[in-house]
């Protein structure tokens, strides 16, 4: 699943970054899952941006989407700040 989303900070004074599953992809991201969820109904995920993989949890909200997690390492290695738009390649692990 491909997807452009904006990056955004959690709080103003916090550490961490994300950026929201649109609705279009996280209804089939979501009907993929086979098995239990981990907590909080996160679902496994393989994560790819610009040249950047890793594996993570994307979180489900109320209104159907998730949050995807986007760590310092991949901000810094992809020249990522706040507000921008970012490209984002995502699969269930």
């Amino acid at each position: 699943m491909r997807f452009q989303a904006e990056l955004y900070r959690w709080s103003a004074d916090a550490a961490w970054f994300f950026v929201t599953v649109p609705l279009e992809v996280a209804e089939p991201l979501s009907d993929s899952v086979v098995g239990p969820r981990r907590g909080f109904g996160a679902v496994k995920v393989h994560v790819t941006v610009g040249a950047t993989s890793w594996s993570t949890s994307v979180f489900p909200q109320k209104d159907g989407t998730y949050v995807l997690p986007v760590k310092k390492t991949v901000r810094t290695a992809e020249a990522l700040d706040d507000g921008d738009a970012v490209t984002v390649e995502l699969e269930t692990a």
